[in-house]
């Protein structure tokens, strides 16, 4: 295979200029969440000297932003997915706005910040399944391993840039300069979404409510391939999601807290090296995303038997490697084998899936941590991971058929 085929395929963004407007809108919305997010950290900690609230405002946004992506899903497949993602993300300009408010209060209210992090949480799950069912019109279906690999790589960067930029705005102007940033960063998505032409689901949006979530339930069942993706991420999730981890294993595996940042950092970077290699990903299918997530589930595993440094770095990249290889691949094909009209509601369950197996994941290793050590758990997370993609891999022969071709 030459050079120019592992390139990061970027035709969608050179083809299509909806898909180009929402991809950077989209890129520039999610740093300033991501900004906000260690904000609304910072300033409850502030406000209340307690960890333990940290912990609280976090579920206050993920449980509404569950329901409103379980909600989001039906409204995508009954009206138009354009005008849904502008109603949905132009009121977080104001909700941000309101958050800036607050911080400049002599004393911030605890309230504020809790309601306005429901309401988030709320609005991001009512547009986001109408976001993803949208990327087969925007990008071609013959280009959703480019889109996903594109998408992938967007979070991966904001990852990196936002709590990075939020952390020097909290330094310098203050939290409320992160909040204003945010407000702007979802306004000007807003703006750009009047651009986008109309994106209705197939056949108008004639999905009745009585045929809903169960609906795509029905389907999601009697589809092999659909369901073996929703297992095989499971696998790839559930006891092997270390980051919960990477303070304990810093002191007790390296001897020192101070490497902390390097093991959070080396699977995005990994990740950042799959997108920008992910060129060959449009001609793939089933195997490679197997074995994508083996390679999650192995590397995880010398990471947790290794003491020395540099390897472990290596490890974790390969990780994150496989990481974003098998997210592009997932998207991809539970996208190209999912009808149009049922795009929405079981594009909903997949990112309800995304949002509580990871949460799920780390609790599981944390909690498996208490009573065999962390580098323990780690390990046996992993070869969890692999002997369950493995059964996943066997049950299912239309995943192992899959492509992408």
């Amino acid at each position: 295979m030459s050079l120019s085929g592992l390139a990061m395929d970027l035709s969608p963004l050179r083809e299509s200029r909806d898909f180009r407007l929402i991809y950077f809108g989209f890129l520039g919305a999610l740093v300033g969440t991501l900004m906000t997010s260690v904000a609304v950290a910072v300033q409850v900690y502030d406000v209340t000297a307690s960890p333990g609230q940290i912990g609280l405002v976090s579920l206050a946004r993920a449980v509404p932003m569950v329901a409103g992506l379980l909600a989001g899903g039906v409204l995508a497949d009954r009206f138009d997915r354009r005008r849904l993602m502008l109603v949905t993300r132009l009121p977080l300009a104001f909700v941000a706005a309101a958050m800036a408010g607050n911080a400049l209060l002599p004393e911030p209210r605890l309230w504020v910040i809790y309601l306005a992090t429901g309401l988030t949480g709320l609005f991001a799950g009512l547009g986001g399944p109408a976001m993803l069912a949208a990327i087969p019109a925007l990008a071609g279906t013959a280009k959703l391993a480019a889109a996903g690999a594109l998408t992938a790589a967007s979070a991966q960067i904001a990852a990196l840039v936002g709590p990075a930029l939020g952390g020097a705005l909290i330094a310098g102007p203050g939290l409320a300069a992160c909040y204003l940033v945010d407000a702007a960063g979802f306004l000007i998505f807003s703006i750009v979404l009047w651009f986008v032409k109309p994106l209705p689901p197939t056949g108008g949006g004639t999905v009745k409510p009585r045929e809903g979530m169960s609906g795509a339930l029905r389907f999601i069942r009697g589809r092999r391939l659909i369901l073996g993706l929703f297992l095989i991420d499971a696998a790839a999730v559930i006891f092997t999601m270390p980051q919960a981890l990477y303070p304990v294993l810093a002191d007790q595996q390296f001897g020192s807290p101070a490497v902390t940042g390097l093991l959070y950092a080396a699977p995005a970077l990994g990740a950042v090296a799959g997108a920008l290699t992910s060129g060959w990903t449009g001609r793939a299918g089933g195997h490679a995303l197997i074995a994508a997530v083996l390679l999650w589930g192995l590397a995880l595993t010398g990471f947790g038997l290794t003491t020395f440094l540099p390897l472990a770095l290596l490890l974790l990249a390969l990780a994150g490697l496989g990481d974003l290889l098998s997210e592009t691949l997932r998207s991809a094909l539970l996208q190209r084998d999912t009808p149009d009209d049922l795009r929405g509601r079981v594009s909903s369950i997949w990112m309800v899936q995304a949002t509580v197996s990871p949460a799920l994941g780390n609790a599981a290793v944390g909690f498996l941590a208490e009573f065999t050590g962390a580098r323990q758990a780690v390990v046996i997370g992993g070869l969890v991971c692999v002997a369950a993609t493995l059964a996943v891999a066997a049950a299912f022969p239309a995943l192992r058929r899959a492509t992408l071709r």
